[in-house]
């Protein structure tokens, strides 16, 4: 059995350590980070109904998709004979609000049990202070420089995305990705790499070269991603969402997950402030969050000086977009920055969204399926579709529905042309 006191950071320090892919590039990024302290992380890469199929043995069909993933994702990997059992490791985030992702990492323990790996550790990764005796040992510097890893990530997300429905050589911009993802993870070596002004430079480096690469001057319909937050970012869990829009000559325009986590700090600044709470760590939190924003304006400027290519809102200015259409103390799962997410895409003209979400999610389907209407009452152009993710949804029906949306879309601009 896994120990019941936790691990030390040596300890950790000696397993492999299994993370779920739900962000490629972010993920690679941060476990590239994780291992320059001495942790040895593995990013898994095995996909397909097999994992849905072992998941579904462990996990009940009514509980939240992205959990029945995950862990069926885990469990194959453990099933492969790759990995030292003796020696091998899980790896978890956890939100800490009332969603059912802050229990995922109890329902992997059970899972795990059940089909007799129950000796294999499981570390969180959160700022609520849970699991306390599992967590992973991450110091405030390893923590601030983890805040750099995703901005690189959200950096190279939203220009690949801006690039590659226009691009003229097919797959430059995914090859562009894959070399710089190569190039930050081997300038991570470097300590000085790290700092405020080496990730400026390398921010403004991948906007030229991104901005370098020849372009087709044509009209795309751009098409908005948001939802929960696995399915919004993970091919596994949105049936390979942004590859269908893409084959049908759409932009497809995701927000951060910077976002979300300044959302995730937010939330918890919030409970001080309606409940009470240690006055340090609020201040820590205010510290996180200012971390967060200052990261999130450096990629702004440099994406407005080096290029045309579309800039992103600050937290604060998605924050701000809500305009009272839903209050802050709706925070459960993506909670209010669902809401303010789709008015922020709305209001850059992106009037196509798709609202990805596992079947039964509660926080979603208030806060996005729920404030639809709200919204079009708001914004009459908006044209918004939720879709439901789950292990008996048919990948046709999903397409389907969201072709009906684009087919209202372009008779929309067909009607404004006459």
């Amino acid at each position: 059995m896994a120990k019941k006191d936790g691990y030390t950071r040596k300890e950790q320090k000696q397993f492999t350590i299994l993370a779920p892919d739900m962000l490629p590039v972010h993920f690679t990024l941060v476990c590239r980070l994780l291992a320059l302290y001495g942790y040895h992380v593995e990013l898994l890469k095995n996909d397909g109904r097999q994992v849905v199929d072992e998941g579904l043995k462990y996990v009940h069909n009514d509980t939240c998709y992205p959990a029945l993933l995950v862990i069926g994702q885990f469990i194959d990997a453990l099933n492969s004979g790759k990995y030292d059992l003796q020696k091998t490791a899980l790896m978890i985030t956890q939100t800490g609000g009332g969603c059912r992702a802050s229990n995922y990492i109890h329902l992997l323990r059970k899972a795990l049990d059940k089909a007799g790996y129950g000796n294999i550790p499981v570390f969180s990764i959160n700022l609520s202070g849970l699991e306390k005796g599992s967590k992973l040992h991450m110091s405030p510097p390893m923590l601030v420089k983890a805040v750099y890893m995703l901005l690189y990530g959200d950096l190279l997300m939203l220009l690949k995305n801006q690039v590659e429905p226009y691009e003229i050589q097919s797959g430059a911009a995914r090859e562009l990705v894959d070399r710089w993802t190569r190039k930050l993870v081997e300038k991570t070596r470097d300590p000085r790499q790290l700092t405020v002004s080496a990730v400026r430079k390398n921010l403004c480096a991948i906007v030229r070269d991104f901005a370098a690469i020849p372009r087709e001057n044509v009209e795309k319909t751009r098409v908005g991603i948001v939802g929960e937050i696995y399915v919004k970012y993970s091919a596994m869990a949105n049936n390979h969402l942004e590859e269908f829009l893409l084959s049908q000559g759409c932009e497809v325009v995701v927000p951060g997950v910077l976002g979300f986590l300044g959302y995730c700090v937010d939330c918890q600044i919030s409970d001080i402030e309606l409940y009470g709470g240690s006055r340090l760590r609020r201040r820590v939190l205010e510290f996180a969050l200012r971390v967060i924003a200052r990261a999130e304006q450096g990629m702004i400027r440099a994406i407005q000086e080096e290029s045309d290519f579309h800039a992103p809102g600050t937290h604060f200015e998605t924050r701000e977009g809500l305009h009272g259409m839903i209050g802050l103390g709706c925070k459960m799962g993506e909670g209010w920055l669902l809401t303010a997410e789709m008015i922020e895409l709305i209001e850059r003209g992106i009037h196509n969204i798709i609202c990805a979400q596992p079947f039964g999610c509660l926080p979603n389907h208030i806060a996005g399926k729920g404030t639809i209407r709200a919204l079009r009452e708001r914004f009459p152009e908006a044209n918004i579709v939720p879709i439901d993710y789950d292990p008996g949804a048919t990948r046709v029906n999903q397409e389907n529905r969201i072709k009906l949306m684009l087919a209202v879309s372009r008779d929309k601009t067909i009607s404004k042309g006459a």
